[in-house]
């Protein structure tokens, strides 16, 4: 199985983002927690099945300690930008042994409490090649995915309908194995160019 689970962008200042993509967009977002160790931390914006991630630094001085807080500091340097996008797998052993990558346990603590659990691969690679995206395999239940933490702040019925990627088509299928339901590869810079999220008021579409 694979699909689409999130689509990160970083922001300098969160609370803005935040602020602009529920006053402009309707997307009202909560948040998430802290990286432990990366100096990052986000706020989630719940679409069901998938959601965008908002990244941004909480402690610079351990952010520039480590290459993901390093990218996010350059990246967000002069304002909002899309760091990456992460496909969902419920098998990353195999995908690892496809590729060649090592699994990467990761964990944060929600401000509820509640501690999530899961496992990255390819990070490196998705970050130096934005056309790619990293995968993940969480280790929680389906009702804790982050796409399903909105809780009465979630937008009602939205959902990702398209994600634009500056992207090579066959390069991207011969890297994620198949076709990503919702992603479409189109010429340009590489990395996500847009997301179109669809809601009971119409189409919303998420650049920074």
């Amino acid at each position: 199985m694979i699909a689409l689970d999130h689509v990160i962008l970083g922001s300098p200042d969160l609370e803005a983002t935040a602020r602009r993509l529920e006053a402009g967009h309707r997307l009202p977002s909560l948040p998430g927690g802290r990286h432990a160790g990366l100096g990052t931390e986000n706020r989630i914006v719940a679409l069901g099945e998938a959601y965008v991630e908002l990244m941004g630094v909480a402690d610079r001085a351990e952010a520039e300690a480590n290459p993901l807080g390093r990218r996010v500091l350059e990246a967000t340097a002069q304002g909002e930008a899309f760091l990456a996008w992460c496909v969902r797998t419920d098998d990353l052993d195999a995908v690892c042994a496809r590729l060649d990558l090592a699994a990467l346990p990761m964990s944060r603590t929600r401000p509820d409490g509640f501690e999530l659990h899961w496992r990255l691969a390819g990070v490196d690679r998705a970050f130096a090649e934005p056309s790619l995206p990293f995968f993940i395999q969480w280790d929680a239940p389906e009702d804790e995915h982050p796409g399903r933490a909105g809780g009465a702040n979630q937008a009602a019925g939205a959902r990702i309908a398209a994600v634009e990627v500056g992207a090579d088509e066959a390069a991207l299928r011969d890297w994620v194995g198949e076709a990503v339901p919702a992603v479409r590869a189109i010429d340009g810079p590489p990395g996500v160019r847009s997301v179109a999220v669809a809601g009971s008021g119409g189409i919303e579409v998420l650049r920074p």
